[in-house]
C-alpha cells in the first residue's frame, strides 16, 4: 500500500518563532485527519530544530528543502545532509523547480545530492516537471522521462524503496493556468510507467505527489485519481487550517 502523503514546502517564508507557532497549530489539528495520511513539513534550515521540537509526539515528520552536494568542507553557506539529519529530519526535497530554475541545478548536481541524502538516511522527495514552453511544445512527457532517467535510474532498488516523487507542472504555478485532475493523473500514470521500466513492480509502491497549486478546494478531486498519492504543498502549507484541510481530501 502506497503512503498517502501531504508535504508542506514552506520555502523562504516565516521567521523561526512564526514557524514554531505554525508547526504547533498543525500538530494541534492532526487528530482531525485520518491517521492514514502521512504529514511532512519542510521549513527553512533556520527553523529545523525548533520545529522538530514543536512537532514532537504529533506523528508529523520533518523534512528539509535541500541539501549540499558535498559531505563537508569549505563550502560557505551550504548545509550538509549530515547536518540536516542531525536536526531530526527524515526527508529532503531535491530537484525542486525553483532550484533548477534559479540556481542552475543539473542532473550531475542532483545525483551528488541524492548520494549525500541516502548516505545520511534521508528519504528524498525528488521533483520533476515541465515548464510552459515545454508543455505547449508537447514535450512534457519527454522532459519528465529525462529527469527521471538521469537521476532516479541511477538508484539501487534499496534506495528506490524510500524515494518519493513530486510532479510539478511548472506551467501551472503562478501563471493563472490550472492543471486538471485528469492531466495530473495522466502524467502521474506515465511517471509510474517510466519507473516500472527500471524498477518493475516496485514502482507500484512509490508515492507520487502532485505539486501544482494543490489546495483544500481541489485536493479531494486530485487525490481521488489512482496514481495521485498526495501533494507537495506550497502556499497552502503556510496556513495550518488549509494544510490540514488538504489532508482531509483523502477518502477515509
Amino acid at each position: 500500500m502506497r503512503k498517502k502523503i501531504v508535504a508542506g514546502n514552506w520555502k523562504m517564508n516565516t521567521l523561526p518563532a512564526e514557524g514554531v507557532e505554525l508547526a504547533k497549530a498543525i500538530a494541534a489539528g492532526r487528530d482531525q485527519v485520518c491517521e492514514c495520511v502521512h504529514f511532512i513539513v519542510c521549513p527553512p534550515f533556520t527553523h529545523l530544530l525548533p520545529v522538530h521540537d514543536a512537532l514532537r509526539g504529533s506523528g508529523i515528520v520533518l523534512g528539509a528543502q535541500d541539501c549540499a552536494a558535498e559531505a563537508k568542507g569549505a563550502y560557505t553557506g551550504e548545509v550538509s545532509a549530515a547536518m540536516i539529519a542531525a536536526t531530526g529530519c527524515r526527508y529532503v526535497i531535491l530537484g525542486h523547480s525553483e532550484r533548477r530554475q534559479y540556481y542552475g541545478e543539473t542532473a550531475a548536481t542532483l545525483n551528488r545530492k541524492m548520494a549525500q541524502a541516502y548516505a545520511e538516511g534521508l528519504a528524498p522527495i525528488y521533483c520533476v516537471g515541465e515548464n510552459l514552453e515545454e508543455r505547449e511544445a508537447g514535450r512534457h512527457l519527454e522532459v519528465v522521462r529525462t529527469q527521471i532517467e538521469e537521476v532516479v535510474y541511477r538508484l539501487t532498488p534499496e534506495q528506490f524503496a524510500s524515494l518519493v516523487i513530486a510532479y510539478e507542472p511548472v506551467w501551472a504555478i503562478g501563471t493563472g493556468k490550472t492543471a486538471t485532475a485528469e492531466q495530473a493523473q495522466e502524467i502521474h500514470h506515465y511517471i509510474r510507467e517510466v519507473l516500472a521500466a527500471r524498477f518493475g513492480a516496485a514502482a507500484e509502491e512509490c508515492s507520487i505527489l502532485y505539486g501544482g497549486s494543490c489546495k483544500p478546494s481541489n485536493a479531494a478531486e486530485l487525490f481521488s485519481r489512482p496514481d495521485v498519492d498526495g501533494g507537495l504543498i506550497g502556499g497552502a502549507a503556510l496556513k495550518a487550517d488549509d494544510f490540514l484541510a488538504i489532508g482531509k481530501g483523502f477518502a477515509r
